[in-house]
């Protein structure tokens, strides 16, 4: 295909598939199927590495991430990012309401009522359309720029469609959707981490992260009600605004309703509380504005909050319940958590049977024992939590709960390392902590072992014939047949999905291996800096520390899993067993001539691929970029250069040639 052909097929490319993004992830009416996607995707993606001069910041490609930052900029917000004044009382909507008209001199004040979204505020600045700069509020006056990070989200566009004005910025709530968190937070306990309390938390520590490639893996959305510096375009109600955000391709909220007076905006919060749990999104309120945008200048605003807008807050569903009993659960590191076993009670919509204790303090903060009413709620209205005891209702046959001094599993020993609070099983052939480690090592994220589900694990370590990932590479297909519900071609399926994951690449084993606090960004972190699992076992905590993104915890759990006789000798297995123990083709750095420097290539280069050149600067310590950002050190251009060369001019990082590149690294 020629430039210009590829030119018109990858705009064409590029367009079709923003549609599809806004259809899936904005509106929810997907028209086409995940194959047919990912097919217009690979081929828009295979076309811009094909004709480098042609790619853009805008593509949907560009979604994936870039190179670690080493901390946030600061941005100063060109009209405050303000907070709402809220309330649990009809009363005080009532004087909010009264209030208003007194200002106004009698006028009648008309509302628009929409759901109180509980996530993370941010604000975005489109210009011509293109999105340019995403921040979190901060305080207010200054936030934090996390462009990258808000990138990376899908139902966020990168381009306005229709047409946009000169300059919009808009705000709204970035949120993890109550399903793919709950999903997520399962994943986090299979891999060892510890799960976050509430989507909220889980939506704010995911912008905060300082790599965008990890950002773009947890599964973020967001909604926008609200805008900030306008050029080019205007308002007259929050009516007007909320639909000429969505016909721009901006996700706003499901529900709104227009209400003559504080009456009927009484009304709608009553209404939005019966259906409070009909949306993906957490919501813990509605918030009430007046609807005519032109009293917003007249009606003010107080130190931190405008007088147009109030949230109304909900009380948290609650139900009480007994404690029929505490159970205690052998996570895959170990960790012995307690549970609540209840008497099923129905809260937010749901069934609670179980409420996680966490550990052995919170149950000795809230002295919770077995027999007691306790009152429960859905934490973030997701994870159930017991909130309170009822010590009111106490007969005196309650038992106070003590943590076990064995494992409950293997009988084994349980201590407490310094600086924890919870309680460890410390033997590594504790039948709990080998079924959790066996899955985890399958799963999609580390080996990928297809058809090695909870089941045939649980068998496997139960009749002996499983003790650790490395005995899995010694299965044979009569063994797996033996096992209840497998079928012979079952069997063989499972062998030859195990034996392909030998030639897995070293990162997934790092993350298989189960490492605390090592997720599978670090194990490519680490691939990235080590050749082989050997190099990576001999090293010392200080070598460790030194690296981006590993840091002293990390490093010491690193070291300390290492050190291990059994793990030596599983590493030992696991090479004998032909499992990919070194780093797929590549080297560590030859020399250090460009370390801490980040290079972003754009263009076509005289001497060498934009590949090769890439390569080069990694065997000289210094590290590439798919994007333009005030981290980049350089920007190193070639012909054709395409719109990354402007974005380092307007930045002012400074823009070389392949010739002054070669220089830096001595290769002039």
């Amino acid at each position: 295909m020629k430039k210009r052909e590829a030119e018109k097929r990858i705009a064409e490319l590029r367009e079709i598939i923003e549609r599809h993004n806004h259809l899936y992830y904005v509106i929810a009416r997907p028209e086409i199927t995940d194959r047919e996607y990912d097919r217009l995707y690979n081929e828009l993606a295979a076309l811009e590495q094909t004709f480098p001069g042609l790619d853009s910041p805008d593509s949907p490609t560009k979604r994936v991430g870039g190179e670690p930052l080493k901390s946030f900029a600061q941005v100063r917000h060109a009209v405050r990012m303000m907070s709402l004044d809220n309330t649990y009382s009809r009363e005080e909507l009532l004087d909010f309401d009264g209030r208003l008209k007194r200002l106004l001199g009698g006028v009648p004040v008309g509302y628009f009522v929409e759901p109180k979204i509980d996530g993370v505020a941010v604000a975005l600045y489109y210009e011509e359309g293109s999105l340019t700069l995403g921040a979190t509020r901060g305080d207010g006056a200054v936030g934090d720029d996390i462009t990258a990070n808000l990138r990376t989200i899908r139902s966020i566009p990168l381009r306005l469609r229709g047409r946009p004005p000169a300059m919009l910025e808009v705000r709204g709530e970035v949120f993890m959707p109550k399903r793919a968190f709950k999903d997520f937070n399962e994943k986090r306990l299979a891999e060892g981490g510890e799960p976050f309390a509430n989507p909220r938390n889980a939506a704010a520590g995911s912008l905060k992260l300082l790599d965008s490639r990890s950002v773009a893996e947890r599964p973020l959305d967001a909604v926008f009600y609200a805008v900030g510096r306008t050029a080019g375009i205007a308002f007259e109600t929050q009516r007007e605004l909320i639909e000429s955000l969505a016909d721009l391709g901006l996700k706003t909220p499901d529900l709104h309703w227009v209400c003559r007076d504080i009456e009927e905006a009484l009304r709608a919060l009553e209404e939005l509380r019966t259906r409070r749990h009909d949306f993906p999104y957490e919501i813990d309120g509605g918030v009430v504005k007046v609807d005519n945008r032109a009293l917003y200048e007249e009606l003010g605003a107080t130190a931190k909050s405008p007088r147009w807008a109030i949230a109304y807050k909900y009380e948290p569903e609650q139900a009480e319940t007994a404690v029929k009993a505490i159970s205690v659960q052998v996570g895959r590191t170990g960790v012995l958590t307690p549970v609540a076993e209840l008497e099923p009670v129905k809260v937010s919509g749901s069934t609670i049977a179980r409420a996680t204790l966490h550990n052995a303090e919170e149950i000795k903060r809230k002295d919770i024992r077995v027999g007691d009413r306790v009152v429960v709620e859905k934490a973030g209205e997701v994870i159930p939590a017991v909130v309170r005891v009822n010590t009111g209702a106490r007969t005196g046959s309650e038992r106070i709960f003590e943590m076990p001094g064995t494992c409950p599993v293997c009988g084994g020993p349980v201590t407490r390392r310094p600086g924890e609070i919870a309680l460890r099983c410390e033997n590594l052939q504790c039948p709990a902590q080998i079924k959790r480690w066996i899955r985890h090592f399958a799963s999609r994220g580390a080996m990928d072992i297809e058809g090695l589900g909870e089941a045939i694990v649980e068998q496997l370590v139960d009749l002996g014939l499983v003790r650790d990932p490395a005995d899995l590479y010694g299965l044979k297909a009569e063994d797996v047949a033996a096992l209840e519900r497998m079928a012979e071609k079952s069997a063989a399926n499972l062998v030859n999905g195990i034996d392909a994951a030998r030639d897995r690449d070293i990162r997934r084993l790092i993350f298989g291996l189960g490492i605390r606090h090592v997720g599978a960004r670090s194990a490519q972190t680490l691939e990235e800096r080590f050749t082989s699992i050997a190099a990576l076992a001999e090293t010392d905590r200080e070598t460790l520390e030194a690296i981006p993104d590993i840091g002293p915890v990390v490093a010491e759990s690193i070291e300390s899993f290492f050190r291990s006789d059994a793990i030596r000798d599983l590493l030992g297995r696991l090479d004998r067993a032909g499992v990919r123990m070194r780093r797929r083709g590549g080297a560590a750095p030859r020399s250090a001539e460009l370390a801490g420097m980040t290079f972003v290539l754009t263009g076509t280069l005289e001497t060498m691929t934009r590949e090769q050149a890439g390569a080069l600067i990694g065997e000289h310590g210094g590290k590439t970029a798919s994007s333009v950002s005030r981290k980049t050190s350089y920007v190193v251009a070639g012909a054709d250069p395409g719109s990354k060369l402007a974005k380092a001019r307007s930045l002012g990082v400074e823009v070389i040639d392949e010739r002054r590149l070669l220089a830096m690294m001595g290769r002039g």
